[in-house]
């Protein structure tokens, strides 16, 4: 039968120029002695519009390095029993949330408790939605970035205002939007095209194509803005996109463009968003097969088109916009040898074998082919 699981966020708030009155009223949701988690990047945002509105505050914790290696979480824990923190303000990216979101459940399994979240996104791939998370396993023969879900750390609040991604460096946030849309595509692996998340995704999809195709190339997004080439509402449109695009997210189970993701950024390095602006399109025509008509509600130009048709189709479309956005589509434009190509796929088919027999017969030799061309 279809179903839809819901997790418990409380309230969703989105508008310009509501951040500051937001945070204000965070007590309502639950947000009580909070400690923010943010990035030294975002000290301005935090000082200007979070700290003077915050109430309760007992301090902030900015020690969170990308992909959210174990050793900071195990910090950011400490930092909020020392404080007595009872929950957590997250300003940030995927991986201030990410780690809010593993301190929360270490914080669960070490008192009982779990340390209610508050999101403030700054980057556009949804994370502030969802209840999954990663940890950077780094005591090993090699890094690891090992997924978990925990519908209780999903974000109780979640505020959404275009200055909260002002500042976002140009090539970090197009490239989470890219990581937004793969949230939509592979979100269909497990639902059918009448399930709510196709629904929300295939609008989200289509918002977001709608604004990057007229985005300025090279220029930061307050010089798009102060030029009229940018406005505040397409930068809240890019927001209420990547909320549809992950709108569902308890009742979905991504795939291999995401594994490929956590390999390259977990244990390699790459940054986390850009491994989508790689693998995206191309894990889409590879897995064209696997997720037959489904891909059609992406805007195939006939319901009678074929499967293959409709994943070409909107392999096309994304491929273009990060082409024309000048975004990193190659792993070879990144610090990788080519001969740890063969790591990567081992990784990959050891640990996630579902996702990669996505590819069909022979995928393990698929996979190898795969990854050779997006190098």
């Amino acid at each position: 039968m279809n179903h839809l699981n819901c997790l418990p966020q409380d309230g969703i708030f989105w508008g310009q120029h509501i951040l500051q009155a937001a945070v204000a009223r965070l007590g309502e949701h639950g947000i009580h002695r909070p400690m923010v988690f943010t990035v030294e990047p975002l000290t301005k945002l935090y000082e200007d519009c979070v700290r003077p509105n915050l109430k309760q505050a007992v301090g902030s914790f900015m020690a969170l390095p990308p992909h959210v290696p174990d050793v900071a979480v195990q910090a950011g824990l400490e930092a909020c029993l020392h404080a007595r923190a009872q929950s957590i303000v997250a300003l940030g990216g995927g991986s201030v949330l990410d780690a809010a979101k593993a301190v929360s459940h270490l914080h669960h399994e070490k008192t009982g408790r779990y340390l209610t979240i508050a999101a403030l996104p700054t980057t556009l791939s949804g994370s502030e939605f969802s209840h999954y998370f990663g940890i950077t396993e780094t005591d090993g023969s090699e890094k690891f970035k090992r997924s978990y879900a925990v519908r209780e750390t999903v974000p109780k609040v979640v505020v959404i205002d275009p200055v909260l991604v002002f500042d976002t460096p140009r090539a970090l946030l197009l490239s989470s939007a890219i990581k937004g849309m793969d949230h939509a595509v592979e979100g269909m692996r497990k639902v059918t095209k009448e399930h709510p998340h196709a629904i929300m995704a295939a609008s989200g999809l289509e918002r977001f194509l709608t604004v990057l195709q007229k985005w300025p190339q090279a220029m930061p997004t307050r010089e798009a803005m102060d030029k009229g080439l940018v406005t505040p509402d397409d930068l809240l449109q890019l927001q209420l996109a990547a909320w549809q695009c992950y709108f569902s997210p308890a009742s979905v189970i991504y795939g291999l463009s995401h594994r490929i993701g956590h390999i390259l950024g977990g244990t390699f390095g790459l940054p986390h968003s850009a491994t989508s602006c790689i693998t995206l399109a191309p894990v889409i025509r590879a897995c064209a097969d696997f997720y037959g008509d489904k891909l059609e509600i992406f805007g195939a130009p006939s319901a009678l088109a074929a499967h293959a048709d409709a994943a070409a189709q909107l392999a096309g479309r994304i491929e273009a916009v990060v082409t024309s956005l000048g975004l990193p589509n190659r792993i070879g434009a990144f610090d990788l040898d080519k001969a740890k190509l063969p790591e990567v796929a081992k990784l990959l088919k050891k640990n996630y074998p579902n996702e990669v027999a996505d590819l069909g017969n022979n995928a393990s030799i698929k996979l190898d082919a795969l990854l050779d061309s997006v190098w």
